[in-house]
């Protein structure tokens, strides 16, 4: 799955720069994930950096965007071949 911030978020920027694929952007309200861009750090890390670095826990699993450890692998093959 992708991951989703909630309304929890304080907006204290920690998540943004840690996230190697570029997903996480300032929304209106709260940081907002792109789930285009988002593979949880499969790929790149054993867990996702921007749940290890965030002080309210606020960045969970979206629901709405279900995927498997398999599909969110071969985001990330497709995400880094288009960076290449």
């Amino acid at each position: 799955m992708a991951l989703l911030i909630t309304d929890a978020c304080i907006n204290c920027d920690v998540c943004e720069p840690e996230c190697p694929n570029g997903a996480i952007a300032q929304g209106e309200a709260i940081y907002t994930i792109d789930p285009n861009q988002c593979t949880e750090c499969v790929g790149h890390f054993d867990e996702p950096q921007c749940v290890q670095v965030c002080p309210v826990d606020c960045i969970v699993l979206d629901p709405e965007h279900p995927e498997t450890k398999e599909q969110l692998y071969q985001k990330y093959l497709a995400l880094t071949r288009k960076a290449g």
